[in-house]
């Protein structure tokens, strides 16, 4: 990825800040141009870097994690823009299925770390309502089943506090959001079959599950799905087949999304168009919905790329190739 250039006249005024020493230097002459255009600000996002949680700006080197000394996975941007939400792994097993975790919530600066689950459970994937409500939901493993129940807590909840929005009978699985307090789900409720779903949480009772009406869907199955702050377009991980053991070989896409009527179409194909078995996961929108980031490699190796919508380009965007980056996250865009 080339590197981010500003212009010279804003480059004078900083260099010029400096030589004056900070604040006064504000105060010193300058030469406006008529026609200067604003620099646009860097993106940034949240990911994951050998166990630790960053916050960057795309493209630049690290600076000082958010966590550390721990296996922290998956951090995902509130809306408000001002907290992530991640997971803690706390029990390692080759089966990741296995894996006993706690969902944490930490201001985007650092501070205020705190966990929603008591580290009991498999929970997996957090992320947020979209809805302004700022609610955390997560995915919950049954031992018993071996599905997947939603669960949804508060910002500054305490472990035991967190309720299921779904029924442990049947697996469910929250991929994202929409504004108007709907998630996308995959599900498989009683009597409508296994499928994508929008569904409507309901604390007093049974949700609402409406189907969402996708080809690829029936040919195999879509994953990682983020919906696009617009929510015009949704981007997606797709293995063909049924087959759920392993994730190499997955295709990334992208495609419209019609929210009224319930439908994915157009899909496109954005990296490992031929399902070469490496593994490529993550897509997530950033730019408003201009890129999508992601992160594939070789294991303990994987680097961050930007696929650019307009121009269909494709850059390496992580800065160690010797590092191991995962799970990017758009700044203030909920999965």
């Amino acid at each position: 990825m080339k590197p981010h250039k500003e212009p010279i006249s804003r480059r004078v005024f900083l260099q010029g800040t400096l030589a004056y020493g900070g604040i006064a230097a504000l105060f010193a002459p300058r030469i406006v141009r008529a026609a200067e255009e604003p620099v646009p600000r860097r993106s940034r996002i949240s990911y994951y870097y050998n166990g630790e949680i960053h916050v960057n700006e795309i493209g630049q080197p690290e600076g000082k994690p958010l966590t550390s000394g721990h296996w922290d996975f998956k951090p995902s941007w509130s809306k408000t823009g001002d907290m992530l939400v991640f997971f803690r792994r706390l029990k390692n097993d080759p089966d990741v299925g296995k894996w006993i975790t706690a969902v944490h919530i930490i201001n985007v600066d650092g501070t205020g770390l705190h966990p929603l689950s008591d580290g009991t459970y498999t929970d997996f994937n957090p992320t947020w309502t979209r809805d302004g409500k700022n609610t955390p939901l997560w995915n919950r493993k049954n031992a018993a089943t071996g599905g997947y129940c939603i669960m949804a807590s508060k910002v500054g909840g305490k472990p035991g506090e967190e309720v299921a929005l779904t029924d442990r009978r049947y697996s469910s699985w929250v991929h994202s959001a929409l504004t108007d307090g709907r998630l996308f789900v995959a599900s498989a409720p009683p009597n409508l079959g296994r499928g994508y779903y929008l569904m409507t949480p309901n604390p007093d009772g049974e949700p609402k599950f409406e189907r969402i009406e996708c080809e690829l869907a029936r040919r195999g199955f879509l994953d990682r799905v983020s919906v696009s702050p617009s929510e015009q377009k949704i981007c997606f991980e797709y293995q063909a087949g049924f087959r759920t053991k392993g994730m190499a070989g997955r295709t990334l896409y992208i495609a419209d999304f019609d929210v009224q009527q319930r439908t994915i179409t157009n899909p496109k194909p954005i990296a490992n168009e031929a399902g070469k078995p490496f593994w490529i996961a993550y897509p997530r929108w950033i730019d408003g919905e201009a890129a999508v980031i992601y992160h594939s490699g070789e294991t303990g190796k994987n680097q961050l790329y930007v696929y650019r919508l307009d121009d269909g380009s494709t850059n390496r965007v992580s800065t160690n190739p010797q590092a191991n980056y995962q799970y990017p996250h758009g700044e203030a865009a909920p999965c």
